[in-house]
């Protein structure tokens, strides 16, 4: 082979490593910084949670790990933002169940199909809403919320986060479960249907559990009941709604991370074991325990399943509600 030959191969073979796709990369690239896209506002639950590991997986990577908060469009626009990222592990979604198995089958054209465009990564803790009404409320337990709301059909208001929430999805169970007239008023997020639940406006609220055990020991709230099944940390002393009388409302919510598609088995697994060394860890138990979620740091397989368990449950119950947002 001459000189010149030679050359242009080794050109030729430079050239082709560089164009390589990312995701053919190992995870972290040197230098390059992780962006967690969290599809809320800041200083919310899942906010602070991603504050959390990423400081933790900063300091054990050596890459830079910012938390990008990319909120509004009921998850949608952040999750946009991933999907178009490259899949090398840099880019990963946190979010909960609304953004991979309820807007689906809430939105006729959503701009994503979760099961293609989306990587499971990891199903990182388990959470329900909790049934919440103010601390002056008459009513103690589910069962005589039940029995004042069928003595008086629709005279009892249910807050929600907003239209197709999951505290909106839960509320509708509650309604048609329980044999039950009240009546949906949505918000635009925890903080104002809480403020519409303390002031009179709604009588009942699906809350997350952090808001809801927070304001429970500031004497504000009273929980009667949690959507989940079972319960861990500190709600262990409130009952279900199974146990509280009314079944089906058992599905467990979560906080998940999603990579795009096209993520390497290599990255893929990289990634997954860089989450799961900050996760597990007494410092993590700790801050999710107190925020009334339950670490599972799964696998991305183990994701994968529980995605589409989700994905399946919460269609059906959609599509029972006849409920849509476009």
């Amino acid at each position: 082979m001459t000189l010149t030959r030679r050359a242009l191969l080794t050109l030729a073979v430079a050239g082709s490593v560089a164009a390589m796709p990312a995701a053919a990369q190992t995870f972290p690239i040197p230098g390059k910084p992780i962006r967690i896209v969290v599809p809320f506002p800041a200083g919310g639950q899942t906010d602070i949670q991603a504050r959390f590991l990423a400081q933790r997986m900063q300091t054990a990577l050596g890459n830079s790990v910012v938390v990008d908060n990319k909120s509004g469009a009921s998850t949608i626009i952040g999750t946009q933002d991933v999907i178009r990222s490259a899949p090398d592990g840099h880019t990963i979604l946190y979010t909960i169940a609304v953004t991979g198995a309820q807007n689906p089958h809430l939105f006729s054209k959503l701009p994503y199909d979760p099961l293609k465009d989306l990587t499971p990564v990891m199903f990182a803790a388990r959470s329900g809403t909790v049934l919440v009404v103010p601390a002056s409320s008459p009513f103690k337990t589910v069962r005589e919320l039940i029995d004042h709301a069928r003595a008086n059909p629709g005279k009892l208001n249910f807050g929600s986060f907003s239209l197709g929430s999951t505290s909106h999805l839960n509320g509708e169970l509650l309604k048609i479960n329980a044999g039950i007239d009240i009546v949906h008023v949505p918000f635009r997020g925890s903080a104002d249907a809480i403020v519409a639940l303390l002031g009179g406006q709604v009588q009942m609220l699906f809350d997350g559990p952090t808001t809801a055990l927070t304001n429970a020991a500031a004497g504000k709230v009273r929980m009667l009941g949690v959507a989940n099944t079972p319960n861990f940390g500190p709600l262990k002393s409130v009952p279900t709604m199974a146990e509280a009388g009314v079944p089906g409302l058992d599905i467990s919510g979560g906080m998940q991370f999603f990579g795009p598609a096209g993520m390497s088995r290599d990255v893929l697994q990289r990634v997954n074991a860089a989450l799961a060394a900050a996760l597990k860890t007494p410092e993590a138990e700790k801050l999710y325990l107190e925020g009334g979620t339950e670490i599972v740091a799964s696998s991305p397989e183990e994701h994968t399943r529980l995605f589409r368990d989700q994905y399946e449950r919460w269609g059906a119950i959609i599509r029972k509600l006849n409920i849509k947002l476009d």
